[in-house]
């Protein structure tokens, strides 16, 4: 069973992501923190609650960054909807959060284990790059950390940059660069990992969660259902901690543009012409078939 820690920032791919990761046995999600981004910090929360509540779960979750480092925050409401996760209507949440900030509870979490910890970040990198400034002392007890976010084929807020290292390239770029183990899923796979229609009416038939997803789904406008499908994005990380097989990647220097219109761009020297050093292992490839196959067999499962 992995250990791994979830940042999210519900988020309708970010549910799917959630739902597979707390409900697969060779998984032990230690904890999920919040932080701002599709939505504001409020609703992420929320959300996070509502589907640790639809689950029955008591895994702990705490409250992070409601404001990337030093830009101005925006959101991607207009594809998630105001809330983040609308299109089904979970119950109020009593859940209780952690008392601390995110960074703080994160620290604490791995540091009471003995075994590392792999961190999974499906949304901007605020919380993440406040952990390791101010607690470097994590570093030797996380195995990996696993990110949904950057763009080698052009991006999905301008021309260049995809939404979650937008919302904060100068923590993107403080993470890439933290010399910890880094496995990205950028857009050049997450747009290609689609849901079809033909697809989303069958997680409709998947019992109670499959309900739930079926009007997520439905509300989710990443991607069109009546022509490619819809890009389950998050899902890629969960998707690589167990079916690693279904991807190719390859190790290349990275970095983030931090200022100015480019920001958020990630650049990655795919033709090996310079001589820094490799500081991630990107996803290049996705078995398309074999993916799609993989999240339905997922969701079958659950109750």
């Amino acid at each position: 069973m992995r250990k791994i820690i979830i940042d999210t920032d519900p988020g309708i791919d970010d549910a799917a992501a959630l739902t597979i990761a707390l409900n697969n046995l060779e998984l032990k999600v230690e904890m999920l923190s919040t932080v701002a981004g599709n939505v504001n910090l409020d609703y992420t929360t929320e959300n996070a609650k509502k589907i640790l509540d639809f689950f029955e779960k008591d895994t702990p979750l705490a409250k992070g960054n409601s404001l990337p480092i030093l830009r101005e925050y925006e959101d991607a409401s207009q594809f998630h909807g105001e809330t983040g996760m609308n299109g089904f209507d979970f119950p109020e949440s009593s859940r209780k959060l952690l008392p601390k900030h995110a960074a703080v509870e994160i620290k604490n979490r791995i540091l009471a284990g003995e075994e590392k910890v792999t961190l999974v970040t499906i949304g901007p990198l605020t919380n993440v790059a406040l952990l390791l400034s101010m607690y470097p002392e994590v570093k030797p007890k996380i195995e990996e950390i696993v990110i949904m976010g950057g763009s080698t084929i052009g991006g999905n807020t301008n021309t260049s940059a995809e939404f979650n290292i937008k919302v904060d390239p100068h923590a993107a770029q403080m993470v890439i660069n933290s010399g910890l183990p880094i496995t990205i899923f950028g857009l050049r796979v997450t747009t290609r990992a689609l849901l079809t229609r033909t697809d989303i009416e069958k997680v409709k038939s998947l019992g109670r969660a499959g309900e739930m997803l079926y009007s997520l789904f439905t509300h989710y406008r990443g991607g069109d259902l009546d022509q490619a499908g819809l890009m389950m994005h998050d899902i890629c990380t969960i998707c690589y901690l167990l079916k690693p097989e279904i991807f190719k990647f390859q190790e290349t220097q990275m970095e983030v543009a931090v200022e100015g219109p480019a920001a958020g761009t990630t650049v990655a020297d795919l033709a090996g012409r310079y001589t820094a050093a490799k500081n991630v292992k990107l996803a290049v490839e996705i078995d398309q078939k074999q993916f799609r196959d993989w999240v339905l067999a997922e969701i079958s499962q659950l109750k």
